[in-house]
C-alpha cells in the first residue's frame, strides 16, 4: 500500500513558468520566482497546472525542472509536475524526473480522451512500478476526468509508491471522503484556493495553490495557525484574501498569477497562447487584482509628485511598473473603468480630471450655468469638485433613485479612498475637479451592486486617469483580444 511522507505537507506554490517575449523559458525570471517565494513555503511546484505544462514541450519541462531542482538546492522538497495526456509521456517524465533529484512526481489524471476509472487506475499502477513517489492529482474542470473515493482509495492502497492525493477539484465531500477512507495513510493535499482553510481545518495535510505565487507569507500563516488549532485567525486570514484568489482561480489563472507577480516587481511575462492578456483575464479583473494586492500591502509604496503647474505635491502611492515618478499636465486627463457583475447592475465610468482654472473646470462651470439639472447635471462632491454626468436618458424615479443615490455613493466612497491612498492627495483637492459620466443599465435593481461596481469602477478611472494607463505599449499588447464589454456579455 501507499504510505505517508515527512515532507509531503505544508504550502507549496504551483510556480508559474516564466517566458520570454520570444517565447523561450526565462531562466533568470524563473530562478527569481523561486527566490521570492522560497523563504515562506514548504515545497515547490514546476510544471503543474498553473506553470502551463501543457502547453511546453517535454524538453522544456525538463529543463524547468532542472532550473528549478538547481536553484531550491535541497531547501525544501521539489515536487515535479510529471503529468501528460498519454502513459507514455508520463512514464517518460517521471522517470526522468526521479533520476534528476526531485522528491516526487505530481500526475495529473491523463486528459483529453477522458479514460475511464479503470483506465486511470491502470496509468497510475504502471507509474507505480517506477519506484518513485506518486501524489495523485485531481482537477477534474481541467482533465475532464472526476476521481471517485473508491478509485482514489484504490489507488491509494494498492500501489506501493503512492504518497498522496492532490484535490483541486473544490469538492469537499470528496475531500471528506478522502479523510474517511485513507487519513495517515498518505498525505492529503487541498488544490484549490477558495477552500483552504476549511480543507486543512477538516485535515489536510497541506496546500498546493497558484496563489501562493502572490500571497506564501499568507498561506503559511494560516497554515501555521491551524496547526496551533487557532481556528479565528485562519478563518479570519482565509476571509481576507478570499476575493484575490477567487479572481485567480476563475479568472484564467496562469495570466492572473504572472500580472498579479508583475504588479508586485516580479515580472514572469505573459502566459502561452492561446491565452491572451485581455482575454480570460479582462482589464477590469487585473484592476480587481490590483486592489486586492495593495489592500494586502503587496505593492510596492513609492513617492509620486503632482506636478500642478503652479506648484507641486508630493503623495506616497502603492505603485505598479506603469506608474510615473511624476505626473505632469493636468490639462485633460482621461480615465475609464468597467465593474460587475451582474450584467444589468454593470458600471461604466468615463472620467475627466483637470485644474480648476483649466479645460475641465470650465466645462464644469459652463455645463451647470447652460444645462444644470435640465441635462440632469449633479454637483455631488466639493473636494474634489466632482460633476456627475449620466450617460442614459433617465425617465423614472427608480432609476434616478439608482443613479443620484446609489451610483454617486459608489463615485464618491472611490473618491474617498483614493483620498486615504495618496492616489488624490489632501494637499490637491482643491485644485482638482472632476466629470464622471456615469452608466447605470435601464433595468437595474440591486442598489447595493450599483453602488459597489460604481465604486469599484471608478477607482479604475481615477487610477487610470493618474497614471496614463493604458499605455500605447499596453493597447498594441492587447490588441487581439480587445472587445466591446456590451456586445460581448462578461
Amino acid at each position: 500500500m501507499g504510505y505517508k511522507t515527512t515532507w509531503y505537507k505544508g504550502i507549496f506554490p504551483a510556480l508559474v513558468t516564466p517566458f520570454t517575449a520570444d517565447d523561450r523559458l526565462d531562466e533568470a525570471a524563473y530562478r527569481a520566482l523561486i527566490r521570492f517565494v522560497l523563504p515562506h513555503v514548504d515545497g515547490v511546484v514546476p510544471c503543474g497546472t498553473t506553470g502551463e505544462f501543457s502547453y511546453m514541450t517535454i524538453a522544456e519541462r525538463k529543463q524547468a525542472i532542472e532550473i528549478c531542482l538547481d536553484e531550491v538546492n535541497g531547501r525544501v522538497p521539489v515536487l515535479a509536475g510529471t503529468g501528460a495526456e498519454s502513459t507514455r509521456a508520463a512514464l517518460e517524465l517521471t522517470a526522468w524526473a526521479r533520476d534528476a533529484g526531485a522528491h516526487g512526481a505530481l500526475v495529473v489524471a491523463p486528459y483529453f480522451l477522458k479514460p475511464s476509472f479503470n483506465e486511470v487506475y491502470d496509468h497510475y499502477k504502471a507509474l507505480d512500478e517506477l519506484g518513485f513517489p506518486i501524489v495523485l492529482y485531481n482537477i477534474p474542470q481541467c482533465a475532464g476526468t472526476h476521481f471517485r473515493w473508491w478509485t482514489a482509495e484504490g489507488m491509494a492502497l494498492d500501489f506501493e509508491n503512492v504518497i498522496g492525493l492532490k484535490d483541486s477539484s473544490g469538492d469537499l465531500p470528496f475531500m471528506e471522503a478522502m479523510f474517511e477512507k485513507v487519513r495517515g495513510k498518505i498525505g492529503i493535499f487541498v488544490g484549490h484556493d477558495e477552500v483552504v482553510q476549511a480543507a486543512l481545518a477538516a485535515g489536510a495535510d497541506g496546500a498546493i495553490l497558484a496563489s501562493a505565487n502572490l500571497i506564501p507569507d499568507i498561506w503559511q500563516a494560516l497554515y501555521q495557525a491551524t496547526l496551533a488549532g487557532d481556528l479565528a485567525t485562519a478563518q479570519a486570514l482565509q476571509e481576507k484574501v478570499q476575493k484575490l484568489v477567487r479572481i485567480v482561480v476563475r479568472c484564467s489563472s496562469t495570466q492572473a498569477v504572472k500580472e498579479g507577480l508583475r504588479m508586485m516587481g516580479v515580472p514572469v511575462g505573459d502566459s502561452r497562447h492561446p491565452i491572451m492578456p485581455g482575454g480570460g483575464f479582462k482589464r477590469e479583473d487585473a484592476e480587481e487584482l490590483r486592489a486586492q494586492l495593495e489592500a494586502l500591502g503587496k505593492l510596492p509604496l513609492h513617492e509620486v509628485t503632482y506636478d500642478l503647474g503652479a506648484r507641486q505635491v508630493t503623495t506616497r502611492l502603492p505603485t505598479v511598473p506603469q506608474t510615473p515618478g511624476t505626473v505632469s499636465d493636468w490639462t485633460m486627463k482621461v480615465g475609464e473603468g468597467f465593474a460587475g457583475p451582474p450584467f444589468q447592475e454593470l458600471a461604466h465610468i468615463d472620467l475627466l480630471i483637470g485644474l480648476k482654472d483649466g479645460p475641465v473646470g470650465r466645462a464644469i462651470e459652463r455645463s451647470i450655468a447652460g444645462w444644470g439639472d435640465a441635462r440632469g447635471l449633479k454637483i455631488i462632491n466639493q473636494r474634489p469638485l466632482t460633476l456627475l454626468v449620466p450617460t442614459v436618458t433617465l425617465h423614472t424615479a427608480k432609476q434616478r433613485r439608482l443613479l443620484y443615490e446609489h451610483a454617486a455613493e459608489g463615485v464618491n466612497l472611490a473618491i474617498r479612498q483614493n483620498v486615504e491612498s495618496g492616489f488624490l492627495p489632501e494637499d490637491a483637492l482643491d485644485d482638482l475637479v472632476l466629470i464622471a459620466n456615469v452608466f447605470v443599465h435601464p433595468s437595474a435593481s440591486i442598489a447595493k451592486r450599483v453602488a459597489f461596481n460604481n465604486y469599484k469602477a471608478m477607482v479604475q478611472a481615477i487610477r487610470k486617469a493618474i497614471e496614463g494607463r493604458p499605455t500605447v505599449a499596453e493597447l498594441f499588447h492587447e490588441k487581439a483580444s480587445a472587445r466591446h464589454p456590451f456586445k460581448y456579455a462578461p
